[in-house]
């Protein structure tokens, strides 16, 4: 009898911990046919028509992964054919997006867990098959930036992890740490946030302190729950913003006239340079400034002021030229760097910012910031919360 009711027992155990596991409410579709490579990009065409739209709250860069283009809203993800929209793969939770992000050749889906954005799942681009799962100290608005580490940031926390989900490093105000003592301050409000190769940025403000401080932590020599740093200082300043990183320089945008501040890995400033006379700057809610690399042949980083595009040398972050009057920063389209600007696009040379042309795009009655990428010779532009997917017009 006693035999009986264990057994009953852990069937009932078992069974509840079934109803209630992430496997039982999660829902995934995988592709069933092998994914259509978009058209590769020609010469800049004369004009770009829609060909698709998609909402995609959840996505806050455009999110070109493999050959499709993914969307996600609410609950759910899904990976689309880049050419005609369709639904190829599909993956949803009962738990809320926070965010999502691509690194390592996987789609990332950040879900929210009570307070915390805690469950992340990876996906292959390509069919929507399952990859390494893990679970972060994340809390909401948080995004996952960067490749190696993935940097995901927070209003007093952040942590990093490798291309194999191990978490490298936490920072900040942690949630259980398991040897107290292990961080350097605390009651730090984070502000913005960059990532680089085994580097990862921010500027916070701490009780105590006349000014911000920029913080740049090395994960690979984090030492258990203690933080490593590059440099750790005050900049003398406030108001500013963490521009980017590079394997040995930090880009920091200094308050009033625009001027973009340099520091070396010793968290010395080697440098000041203007930047956009005049153009619009302004201050990303998620502390993320929205720049685009220009990719393996184009040594180029490209960030949006809130008003002008600006080149910046990806190695010592130095501005080379910058493009007034654009909504966004732009992405190579083969030899070319097309610029989204009220009306279309700017055809750009990459070389020396020259404008040669603007390419009619039909936005509506939309002006605010434009986020664009190229897909093979597509376009994918994130318009606020949604996806627009533009293709050469037929006439070009």
């Amino acid at each position: 009898m006693v035999a009986a009711v264990l057994v009953l027992l852990l069937g009932g155990v078992a069974l509840l911990y079934g109803v209630q596991s992430p496997a039982a409410n999660t829902e995934s579709v995988p592709a069933t046919t092998a994914a259509t490579p978009p058209p590769p990009a020609g010469p800049v065409p004369a004009s770009f028509d829609e060909l698709w739209r998609a909402a995609s709250p959840a996505t806050p860069v455009p999110l070109v992964a493999g050959d499709g283009v993914v969307v996600a809203e609410g609950t759910r993800l899904s990976g689309r054919d880049a050419v005609t929209g369709a639904e190829r793969w599909s993956y949803s939770r009962d738990l809320a997006l926070c965010t999502t992000g691509f690194a390592d050749g996987r789609v990332m889906a950040l879900y929210r867990n009570d307070e915390y954005c805690s469950e992340l799942t990876t996906l292959n681009p390509g069919t929507g098959g399952r990859g390494p799962n893990r679970t972060l100290d994340a809390r909401p608005g948080t995004r996952l930036i960067g490749q190696d580490p993935v940097l995901a940031t927070g209003e007093d926390y952040l942590e990093t992890f490798r291309s194999d989900l191990v978490r490298t490093a936490e920072y900040g105000t942690v949630r259980a740490p398991a040897e107290p003592g292990t961080q350097p301050r605390s009651g730090c409000t984070f502000r913005s946030f960059a990532a680089a190769q085994d580097r990862a940025g921010v500027l916070e403000r701490c009780p105590g302190e006349t000014t911000e401080r920029l913080s740049v932590l090395r994960p690979s020599s984090t030492d258990g729950d203690r933080p490593a740093f590059d440099s750790s200082a005050e900049i003398g300043t406030d108001g500013a913003q963490l521009i980017a990183l590079s394997p040995e320089r930090a880009a920091v945008l200094l308050p009033g006239v625009p001027r973009l501040a340099l520091f070396d890995r010793g968290g010395r400033r080697i440098g000041e340079f203007p930047v956009a006379a005049g153009a619009t700057i302004s201050v990303p809610a998620d502390g993320v400034a929205r720049t685009r690399t220009g990719g393996p042949d184009d040594p180029t980083r490209y960030w949006w002021t809130g008003g002008a595009t600006v080149a910046l040398d990806a190695g010592t972050l130095q501005p080379r030229w910058s493009v007034p009057g654009t909504l966004g920063p732009g992405t190579r389209y083969g030899d070319r760097l097309l610029v989204p600007v009220p009306g279309g696009l700017a055809d750009v040379d990459p070389a020396d910012g020259a404008v040669r042309r603007t390419v009619p795009v039909d936005r509506g009655d939309r002006t605010g910031p434009v986020q664009v990428a190229a897909q093979g010779g597509l376009l994918v532009e994130l318009r606020g919360t949604e996806i627009v997917v533009l293709g050469p017009a037929a006439r070009s």
